[in-house]
């Protein structure tokens, strides 16, 4: 394999790997249903966020060059709604157990499902950010570890994202460990695919499209999903806090840059 390739599919690999680090951080905090409604609406706003300033712009521009800005925009907007008509389909499958309203019976049953739609979610959000990652390391090292450590400190927060729902619906450190694990190993497996297989089929047009579409199954995700689970802890402020310091703190990240 040539030095160039391997040095771009390491760079992906760590930038990957870096969500284990929120799970150590899930890892050393107090349990409390404050903290789960807490995570729950920053993951959301996490979601919210990647979403509108990270793969919406990216897919327009992806798009635009082949379609112009105007083509651009409307074909990413009706990815993101193929995206978020699939994220509904594909909820149907995944197993969970709604939480009653009325009763207010066993609020933790839900976690579970949550946390594997985040898990979900993030991994397919990780994996064209691995191919991204892949293809300027391979072309510009200075540029692939640019891009590296700027998607490292943003998949952090991701990785608390995954993790806490996950820790707090089993109590096992080792799924919380290995959902989170599974997100952040789409991006380096995202990178191996391009070297093998997408190489000569990947342009702008292509990237710009799986941008869109995982943009609607995140916005869907954080809206369906985890807003309504941040506030049934009866902590709705502390939920609504979390969501926009969520959405406020992915952009900062992007300063790395």
């Amino acid at each position: 394999m040539e030095t160039a390739a391997i040095r771009a599919l390491i760079l992906s690999l760590c930038a990957g790997m870096s969500t284990l680090l929120g799970a150590l951080v899930v890892m050393v905090i107090k349990k409390s249903e404050k903290l789960v409604s807490i995570s729950l609406g920053f993951a959301a706003g996490i979601m919210i966020s990647v979403s509108l300033t990270d793969l919406y712009p990216n897919a327009v521009d992806s798009i635009s060059q082949n379609n112009g800005q105007q083509g651009g925009i409307l074909l990413t907007v009706v990815g993101m709604l193929f995206g978020m008509l699939l994220a509904g389909m594909l909820d149907r499958f995944v197993p969970h157990q709604a939480y009653d309203r009325q009763t207010g019976e066993s609020p933790h049953k839900n976690l579970f499902h949550v946390g594997f739609v985040s898990m979900l979610a993030l991994g397919l959000h990780n994996f064209p950010e691995g191919i991204a990652t892949f293809m300027a390391g391979y072309e510009n090292l200075t540029l692939g570890i640019s891009i590296a450590v700027a998607i490292a400190f943003h998949n952090i927060p991701e990785g608390i994202a995954v993790a806490m729902p996950i820790y707090f619906s089993t109590n096992s450190k080792r799924k919380a460990f290995k959902y989170t694990f599974l997100s952040g190993v789409a991006e380096p497996i995202g990178a191996l695919l391009a070297f093998l297989v997408l190489r000569p089929f990947m342009n702008a047009m292509l990237l710009g499209i799986v941008f869109s579409v995982v943009a609607g199954i995140m916005i869907y995700i954080a809206i369906e999903e985890l807003i309504p689970s941040s506030r049934q802890y009866c902590h709705d402020r502390m939920a609504l806090i979390s969501t926009l310091t969520g959405v406020c703190i992915m952009p900062l990240t992007q300063m790395i840059h």
